[in-house]
């Protein structure tokens, strides 16, 4: 298990990047020199057999909401361990509805409407040859593999701008709204690469493009290839915070084709 929010620890003018585990987990929080002195995202990482489970948040106004949802699923954390050992058939079907107990808990709820700020907030998890995700707001998730990037299909969800989880919180309408997948993983390499918006708004958009992002990864370990990014934006000195949470999967089962009619 790993856990950060930026308030904790903010790497203005600092490049990070660490192994989880499986996952290559690169920070950067944006450049002094264009204004920036804080950093309000936040991520945690969980695994366990044949699964890995991410939260990306991106919060504004203070980093109290990303604390809070970080929190959230600490507490829920022997549960969604528990849920995900089970088989894929078993669990993803309907991990979305712990995923919603959790984000719509009266305590967590009350919490949420003391707190200062809002988050987008992003769930990644992939088991088996499968990745499941969950959407509230404006965080990015890619799905990299050669055979979609030959359909130009790169995207795994599509950003929501208002919606948020903390003072504004859309988990509080009488219909909460969020988007959410499940996809099946492609024969071979597969990278699931998840980023907050400071990557893709970076000033002159050198990776706006998802085809820009994944071209990165090619030829190159995930590490130097995350450095790559995050250099290249601070370079254009962007003012808003990046997080990066990337990892790859082989896939050599079977997988679904089209029949031959």
């Amino acid at each position: 298990m790993f856990s950060w929010v930026g308030s904790e620890e903010a790497y203005v003018d600092q490049i990070d990047i660490r192994q989880v585990g499986p996952v290559v987990l690169g920070r950067f929080g944006g450049c002094s020199t264009a204004g920036q002195t804080k950093n309000e995202d936040g991520c945690l990482v969980m695994t366990g057999t044949d699964w890995e489970l991410t939260v990306l948040l991106d919060a504004h106004n203070s980093a109290e909401s990303a604390e809070l949802v970080a929190e959230q699923f600490l507490t829920y954390q022997e549960r969604l361990h528990q849920q995900l050992e089970q088989a894929a058939e078993s669990v993803l079907p309907t991990f979305e509805h712990i995923i919603l107990e959790l984000l719509t808990e009266d305590t967590f709820r009350a919490r949420c409407e003391t707190c200062r700020g809002e988050t987008a907030c992003l769930v990644v998890v992939r088991k088996g040859n499968y990745v499941f995700w969950l959407s509230v707001g404006d965080c990015i998730a890619h799905l990299f593999h050669p055979e979609l990037a030959g359909l130009g299909q790169h995207s795994l969800n599509q950003r929501q701008f208002f919606e948020w989880i903390g003072q504004v919180n859309t988990f509080a309408l009488p219909v909460p709204c969020y988007t959410r997948g499940i996809r099946e993983l492609r024969q071979g390499h597969n990278r699931l690469f998840l980023t907050t918006d400071g990557l893709v708004e970076c000033p002159g958009e050198p990776f706006s493009d998802a085809t820009d992002i994944g071209r990165a990864f090619r030829g190159t370990e995930a590490q130097d290839a995350v450095l790559t990014l995050l250099t290249t934006i601070k370079h254009h000195a962007v003012r808003d915070s990046t997080t990066i949470l990337t990892w790859s999967i082989d896939v050599t089962d079977d997988v679904t084709q089209p029949s031959n009619a």
